[in-house]
């Protein structure tokens, strides 16, 4: 049985429209102009137990929302999802116990208190045993290299100090299933990598269940088996990352490096030049011309040393979401 799967699960948020003045209020005593916007627009998605899988899409596209319904936050409007056998909407909490959402921008700690305090309050309200408890806190405190910032003041922590007493809160009770959503938001490259590593770590210990939204593809590279691709509220892509550079990406770059300056003007009939400076540069070409360019290149030019390169992730799925 899949640890997570949904069926068309969609939400539909409601509002009201008011015209703008003094009238448009008065009238919307009377009659308000009813607003809907599909955030999620019958998502599918199976995710096996051990499964570590990236959520991706842009900003609004519907992730946060999927999660939110996954982990009983929020109502569907419509369709089915499951997480451990459970409805999340139900809230049961045998599977509130098992299961946990990490947010890059909310927190759960109190602000004015140590964040072991705010453990110990998880401690009681999961039913963790003191021998687990200790066992369990001593091990990812040391794993995160927080020992010294737990009895500290929530407040006074950086921001990736607090990221990680996030992450220590979310998994003391070893959730079987856990949801990160953004969870290096606005972190240095230091402490995002730091996170990175913590989490393979402990994915490759414990085989947990990980469903991860992130807008840094290093976190996503690093990390995930597969990506399912969300925009407008709809899957476009799911599989790896490497088949998505193939289906999405037509082209090929072909960086070269001379043993004497070249002019742009030399290049420009073997593909686009993104990048070139004296030393070398980057050519892109149409993925069935690779060849007849590498070799036309290596004819003309004063080449020392040649590579071929996929198109960058990043780039792909920014063209995919451009072309949708």
């Amino acid at each position: 049985m899949p640890a997570i799967e949904t069926r068309d699960l969609r939400k539909t948020y409601v509002s009201h429209k008011k015209a703008p003045g003094i009238m448009g209020s008065i009238k919307g005593l009377v009659t308000r102009e009813k607003v809907e916007v599909e955030a999620v627009k019958g998502v599918d998605l199976s995710i096996e137990q051990g499964e570590l899988v990236g959520f991706l899409g842009p900003n609004g596209a519907g992730k946060t929302t999927t999660l939110k319904m996954l982990s009983g936050i929020l109502y569907p409007t419509s369709g089915e999802a499951r997480v451990l056998g459970y409805t999340p909407s139900d809230r049961n909490p045998e599977m509130l116990r098992q299961i946990s959402l990490v947010m890059g921008n909310k927190q759960q700690l109190w602000w004015d208190l140590p964040a072991w305090d705010s453990f110990v309050v998880l401690k009681e309200l999961y039913e963790v045993s003191e021998a687990d408890f200790k066992r369990r806190v001593d091990h990812l405190v040391e794993a995160l290299q927080i020992s010294d910032k737990v009895n500290t003041q929530v407040r006074k922590l950086s921001l990736g100090e607090r990221m990680k007493c996030e992450l220590v809160a979310a998994l003391l009770y070893a959730p079987k299933v856990i949801f990160l959503d953004e969870p290096t938001l606005g972190l240095d490259v230091v402490s995002q990598k730091r996170i990175r590593e913590f989490l393979k770590q402990l994915h490759q210990e414990e085989g947990g269940t990980f469903l991860l939204t992130s807008h840094y593809m290093q976190d996503v590279q690093e990390l995930c088996d597969r990506v399912v691709v969300i925009d407008h509220g709809s899957v476009v892509y799911e599989g790896t990352l490497e088949d998505l550079s193939e289906r999405f990406s037509d082209s090929r770059r072909i960086r070269l490096a001379f043993s004497t300056p070249v002019q742009e003007m030399d290049l420009v009939r073997f593909g686009r030049v993104v990048e070139r400076s004296e030393e070398g540069a980057v050519v892109e070409v149409p993925r069935a011309e690779t060849a007849r360019a590498t070799a036309g290149l290596l004819e003309s030019l004063p080449v020392s040393d040649l590579s071929i390169e996929s198109v960058d992730i990043e780039e792909v799925i920014r063209d995919l979401f451009e072309r949708k």
